[in-house]
C-alpha cells in the first residue's frame, strides 16, 4: 500500500487537466520557486493511513486534516486556503499540502468533474460553454465538507456551509455538496499547490473544490456567519466525506449518465 500511495502522486499530477484559469491573477509568478512535495506515508491501522498531517480512511473514504479559523469577519472568496495563500479572504487556513489532499482524493477513488469550468474560446478567453459531464461523474465529484472542533470540552461537528453567510440574504449558505474539480496544471506546476487555493466559494479552477450553488460568481456577498464561527485561531479538523445520496445540487437523484 505504501508503494501504491507514493506512485499515486505521479498519477495525480500527470492526469490533471490543463485549462486556462478562472482567475489569472491567482497564478504564481513564472519564477516562483515551489519546494517539491514528497509524501511521508505511515499506516495507522487496518484501514487508515497518514500522509503528513492528513489521515485517509479506505473504509469510510473520509479525509481528515487540521486547520484553524482564519477570519471571523470580512468578505470571503475561499472557505479554505493554505497558510501561504490568500488568507485575507479565507474562512479557514491549513499547512497541509494541496498535493497530499489531491493524492488522498485519488487513492480513495473520488472523480474530479470539470463541469464548473467554462471552455476556452478561440481568442483564448472564457466562453459561455461548459464541459458535458456524465451524471455518474457529477455524483462521484460531490463531497461533503464538515468542520470538527472542541467547543469548551465538547466535540462538535457541523457542515462547513453553516459557518458561511450570504450577507445579502441574511442567512447561511444553503446546505450543499462541494464539487471536486482537482485543480489544474499550468506551466508544469500543480496550481493548487502553488497558489494554496483549496476550497473556493468564488469560482476558481485553481482550487481543489468549489461551491456549485447560486452566487458562486459573486465576490461581495459571502462572510463568516456571526456567532457561529469560533474565535480566530481556533483549531479545527476539516473532514471530506463521500456523497451520501448521489444527488445533484437541486436534489435530483443521479442514477444514469446523461
Amino acid at each position: 500500500m505504501r508503494r501504491f500511495l507514493i506512485l499515486g502522486l505521479t498519477t495525480v499530477l500527470a492526469t490533471a487537466q490543463d485549462r486556462s484559469p478562472v482567475e489569472p491573477k491567482s497564478l504564481p509568478a513564472p519564477d516562483q520557486e515551489i519546494a517539491p512535495v514528497r509524501p511521508a506515508v505511515a499506516r495507522l491501522d487496518a484501514t487508515r493511513y497518514r500522509i503528513g498531517e492528513l489521515v485517509l480512511d479506505q473504509k469510510t473514504r473520509e479525509i481528515r486534516f487540521p486547520a484553524v479559523v482564519n477570519m471571523t469577519e470580512g468578505l470571503l472568496e475561499y472557505a479554505l486556503v493554505r497558510t501561504h495563500g490568500k488568507v485575507h479572504e479565507s474562512l479557514l487556513a491549513t499547512d497541509v499540502s494541496a498535493t497530499y489532499i489531491n493524492l488522498a482524493f485519488t487513492l480513495l477513488r473520488y472523480q474530479p468533474s470539470p463541469e464548473l469550468y467554462a471552455d476556452v474560446n478561440e481568442r483564448g478567453g472564457l466562453s459561455n460553454r461548459f464541459p458535458v459531464v456524465s451524471a455518474s461523474v457529477k455524483a462521484a465529484a460531490r463531497i461533503q465538507v464538515k468542520v470538527e472542533w472542541n467547543d469548551r470540552g465538547k466535540i462538535r461537528c457541523v457542515p462547513l456551509n453553516e459557518w458561511i453567510q450570504n450577507a445579502a440574504k441574511g442567512r447561511a449558505m444553503p446546505e450543499t455538496l462541494w464539487v471536486y474539480g482537482g485543480s489544474v496544471i499550468e506551466q508544469g506546476k500543480f496550481v493548487a499547490e502553488t497558489t494554496g487555493d483549496l476550497i473556493a466559494i468564488f469560482l476558481s479552477n485553481a482550487a481543489l473544490l468549489n461551491y456549485p450553488g447560486t452566487d458562486n460568481n459573486n465576490d461581495d456577498v459571502w462572510i463568516p456567519f456571526p456567532k457561529r464561527v469560533p474565535a480566530e485561531g481556533t483549531k479545527v479538523t476539516v473532514i471530506f466525506a463521500p456523497n451520501p445520496g448521489k444527488k445533484t445540487d437541486d436534489g435530483r437523484q443521479l442514477t444514469e449518465d446523461r
